[in-house]
C-alpha cells in the first residue's frame, strides 16, 4: 500500500520509545520457590491451549525460572518437570519479581519486528483467541509480538490498546515521523482519496485497526 494513502487513514500512532517507559522484563538470571496454594494447570506452553502436563497439587513446592508475561510463569517441579503455570496469587504464592531492563528504541523495535516476522503466513481470524497463535486479527498479532519480545502485555483489542498508549504518551498523527517497530492505530477507511478525510480531526476518531510499522 502506499504510504501516502495509508496516512490518510492513520489515527495516530505510538513511539516505541515511548512505550519503554513501561518496564520491560529480560530474561531472569535468578529462580525463586513458590508454593501452590491451590491446585492449578501445569501445561506445555503459556498458554490455555497449551497441552496439560499434569495438577501442581495445593502445598507443592516448585520453582520459578522466569515469567513468560503478566499471566504466565515457566517453572520446574522437584522431578525436573518444566512447565508453565498461572500467575495468579490466588493459586501461586511467591515474593518472585521479574528482572528488568532498558532497552535502547531501536534495538527494542528490532525485537519486536522480528518477533512478529516469526508469525509471518499465519492465517486471519476477526475476534482471535488471546490464548494461542493460531490464527491472529490485528490487535492480538500486535499483542503478541510485544508479549514475545519484550515481555509487555498490552490489553486485547485495538481500542484498548490505543487507550492504554494514549497514557503512556507521545503519539502522532504525522506518518513521517514513524520510526520502525511503532504501534499504528486507524481510523474507518473513508475512501482512497486524500479529500475524502479533509477536515477530520484524526485524533478524535475511532480506532477500528492497528499494526506495526516496519519502514
Amino acid at each position: 500500500m502506499n504510504k501516502k494513502i495509508l496516512a490518510w487513514g492513520l489515527a495516530a500512532s505510538l513511539s516505541i520509545s515511548s512505550l519503554l517507559q513501561v518496564p520491560v522484563w529480560a530474561a531472569s538470571q535468578t529462580t525463586e520457590t513458590a508454593t501452590v496454594i491451590h491446585s492449578a494447570n501445569l501445561r506445555s506452553q503459556p498458554s490455555l491451549s497449551g497441552s496439560h502436563i499434569r495438577y501442581l497439587n495445593t502445598g507443592e513446592q516448585i520453582t520459578i525460572m522466569d515469567q513468560v508475561n503478566k499471566y504466565w510463569y515457566k517453572v520446574k517441579d522437584t522431578n525436573g518437570v518444566t512447565g508453565y503455570v498461572t500467575t495468579s496469587s490466588s493459586y501461586i504464592s511467591t515474593t518472585y519479581k521479574p528482572p528488568s531492563v532498558q532497552l535502547a528504541p531501536a534495538v527494542a523495535a528490532q525485537k519486536v519486528i522480528d518477533a512478529g516476522m516469526k508469525y509471518l503466513g499465519t492465517p486471519y481470524q476477526f475476534g482471535s483467541s488471546r490464548y494461542d497463535t493460531n490464527t491472529f486479527d490485528c490487535s492480538d498479532f500486535v499483542r503478541q509480538a510485544f508479549s514475545d519480545s519484550l515481555k509487555l502485555s498490552l490489553p486485547f483489542d485495538s481500542r484498548s490498546q490505543g487507550a492504554f498508549v494514549q497514557t503512556v504518551g507521545k503519539t502522532t498523527t504525522d506518518w513521517h515521523r514513524l520510526k520502525p517497530g511503532d504501534i499504528m492505530f486507524f481510523m474507518s477507511y473513508k475512501g482512497s482519496k486524500a479529500s475524502a478525510y479533509d477536515g477530520i480531526d484524526k485524533s478524535q476518531q475511532t480506532i477500528t485497526h492497528d499494526g506495526i510499522y516496519l519502514g
